[in-house]
């Protein structure tokens, strides 16, 4: 198995968005983030044999890490078809064996149904553009509805809100942890050409 840091040196090739959209927060998941919430995931036994779904896969960066640690299959559900196209490139580039099967789809209506052990990787929206606090609400739901166990990035701050939804929704926050990471400025409202967003990352087991 390679190491965490080898994890993130694979996916450091992958490729942004090439038209980011504010609305849809459109953010790029940072290459060392992927790699440890994957590299955590493998080491619970949540990758290998089993399906992996990535919600709101963007240009693929959760999908690849996942699939490069061998499970039966890995899912990307992306709504933007532009970043679709993006991440079956960054396929190309990173060079996966597994099986990948990239979804066109609203990830908060469950646009897939699979079948077998299911774990789902995600960094939903935050809601900070759209106004809609917890927007990552309806991915957990999906969360939920499709999968055994699920790894998900929240705004800091997150903990008791999700905390909440998986206790009402059958769940059970089983490990929690704080990650940092660093953004380039891509949009026209951020006044620094690089920013650093707090967030925390939640394993959840769904009854």
């Amino acid at each position: 198995m390679a190491t965490k840091a080898g994890l993130a040196g694979q996916l450091a090739v992958v490729a942004g968005f090439e038209n980011p959209q504010a609305a849809l927060e459109q953010y790029p998941t940072p290459p060392e983030l992927a790699a440890h919430v994957v590299h955590v995931a493998d080491l619970n036994d949540d990758i290998q044999g089993r399906t992996v779904v990535d919600l709101g896969a963007g240009t693929g960066m959760f999908t690849l890490g996942a699939a490069l640690r061998g499970p039966e299959r890995a899912v990307g559900v992306e709504l933007d078809r532009d970043a679709l196209e993006v991440a079956r490139e960054n396929r190309r580039r990173v060079g996966t064996r597994t099986e990948i099967h990239w979804v066109q789809g609203d990830a908060t209506s469950a646009p897939v149904d699979p079948d077998g052990p299911t774990t789902v990787v995600m960094n939903p929206p935050f809601g900070a553009q759209s106004g809609n606090e917890h927007a990552d609400r309806a991915f957990l739901a999906t969360a939920a509805e499709i999968a055994d166990v699920s790894y998900s990035v929240h705004n800091a701050g997150s903990r008791e809100f999700v905390e909440a939804f998986a206790a009402d929704n059958g769940g059970e926050v089983t490990h929690a942890f704080a990650a940092q990471f660093s953004l380039d400025r891509q949009f026209d409202h951020h006044a620094a050409d690089r920013h650093e967003i707090d967030t925390e990352v939640f394993r959840i087991e769904w009854s």
